[in-house]
């Protein structure tokens, strides 16, 4: 990066540092993964400089011929990849697209029904916190105690409030979702059925995780996570969404320009499209069924070493541990973790009885380390080395005297965990780690 070096030395040298801290940590948060370099370059390139405002061969401006062509190959690809009917690919990341479709399909006041927040949901399936339900009414459906989605309760709940629209998705639930379930809820009711599939869209992709296409009316989803694509995403109609509204595709448009976004990133786009044509490869379903393979043989190694692991499993690329039994919070253990260079996320588990800013739980995944070219034999010593440093904070802790309410505060949770000898130990086994798996160059 010559220009920016010379141009602009602070940026250069946060960039460096950041290449630094990926290359000597590894990268299991979920909704992260490594992008091609062929992604990169696209994302990178003039492409940024095109203003394109309107839709391929319909632009408001000039100069559009270039940009056309990009954008329609990326919606051929998307189409092709995922065998829905039409695709939208302007939104500019995954919140913008599920509250554009809300905007197309429904009215101000209309109620929407989506997995709660507290449970694994995400905020725009209508959290309190979220605009989707300052717009709309929302309902949400829990897990039971066991923490899978109870249909039957759902199928109860939707009867009840009558929901113009059921959200089928995730950010924080390892099982797999019953498509044909959601389907014949979202019928008795008459409401659209929208799957937001951002978490593992790759998994379906790549043919390691059912497909909603046949169940549901709309689907959304990110297209870097599990895709390995740039920040973006899609929204997707299927012929059933059409069969059911068949001016479904062109409210939707509609509703992302002009209704909420002007001039699309068409570098973005270009990176998005190139990221689909990878996705339709052979070798990205080998990577992905191997993403589903680490992750079981990760949560195994850690129940295995005393660690609960939500549902006792995985049937996709994300883990939720609850590590309350150690008596930390989901804040210390993932700052203990990343201390050592595993770098997740604190989390809410289901029933848990600590507030969501205080966790009880962490959230994993493998798609960033699978990128990196790691296999289950691996899997068992990182399991092992999480659950170490779980255990020996929770050890430390009780040692130091430190209070549940003296653990909210950061400038406490930092003593402790630099007073917790073993984790220099478990840092240096981590960097060997990275050392042995560098970060991909390219796919």
């Amino acid at each position: 990066m010559p220009y920016l070096q010379k141009t602009d030395s602070e940026i250069y040298n946060l960039i460096k540092k950041e290449e630094k801290r990926l290359k000597d940590t590894l990268m299991m948060i979920p909704s992260e993964n490594y992008a091609s370099r062929a992604v990169e370059e696209a994302v990178g390139s003039v492409l940024g400089n095109k203003y394109s405002e309107g839709y391929p061969f319909k632009r408001y401006y000039q100069g559009q011929e270039n940009a056309d062509q990009i954008e329609s190959l990326a919606i051929e690809r998307a189409k092709a990849l995922f065998g829905v009917e039409h695709v939208n690919v302007q939104p500019y990341s995954g919140s913008p697209a599920n509250f554009a479709v809300y905007n197309g399909v429904l009215k101000q006041g209309d109620t929407i029904m989506g997995l709660s927040l507290a449970f694994g949901g995400h905020l725009t399936h209508g959290a309190d916190a979220s605009v989707s339900s300052k717009y709309f009414r929302a309902v949400n459906y829990e897990l039971n105690k066991e923490g899978y989605i109870d249909y039957k309760a759902l199928m109860e709940l939707a009867k009840k409030h009558k929901p113009q629209l059921i959200v089928a998705g995730t950010t924080a639930y390892p099982r797999l979702l019953d498509w044909k379930q959601f389907a014949a809820i979202a019928k008795v009711v008459n409401a659209y059925l929208m799957a937001d599939i951002s978490h593992i869209a790759g998994l379906i992709a790549g043919k390691a995780y059912p497909s909603p296409v046949e169940y549901v009316d709309i689907i959304t989803t990110t297209t870097h996570k599990t895709l390995r694509g740039p920040r973006g995403a899609l929204i997707m109609v299927t012929k059933k969404g059409l069969k059911k509204d068949p001016d479904l595709a062109t409210k939707i448009d509609k509703s992302i320009f002009p209704g909420l976004q002007g001039g699309p990133h068409i570098n973005s786009i270009a990176g998005i499209a190139v990221a689909l044509k990878e996705d339709s490869t052979k070798k990205f379903q080998k990577y992905v069924h191997q993403i589903i393979v680490n992750a079981q043989a990760l949560a195994k190694s850690l129940m295995d070493n005393n660690i609960r692991v939500i549902s006792n499993g995985t049937d996709s690329h994300l883990i939720l541990a609850d590590i309350s039994n150690y008596g930390i919070l989901g804040n210390t253990a993932a700052e203990g973790l990343e201390y050592i260079g595993v770098v997740l996320n604190r989390n809410s588990i289901p029933w848990d009885k600590n507030p969501p800013f205080y966790p009880s739980g962490i959230r994993m995944g493998t798609p960033g380390i699978t990128s990196r070219g790691m296999k289950e034999k691996d899997m068992k010593q990182l399991g092992s080395i999480i659950a170490k440093a779980v255990q020996a904070l929770g050890l430390q802790k009780k040692k130091s005297g430190i209070t549940d309410s003296e653990e909210r505060k950061r400038s406490f949770r930092t003593k402790l965990i630099t007073s917790t000898k073993e984790l220099k130990t478990l840092k240096a086994d981590i960097l060997k780690l990275t050392k042995k798996f560098p970060i991909p160059a390219a796919y």
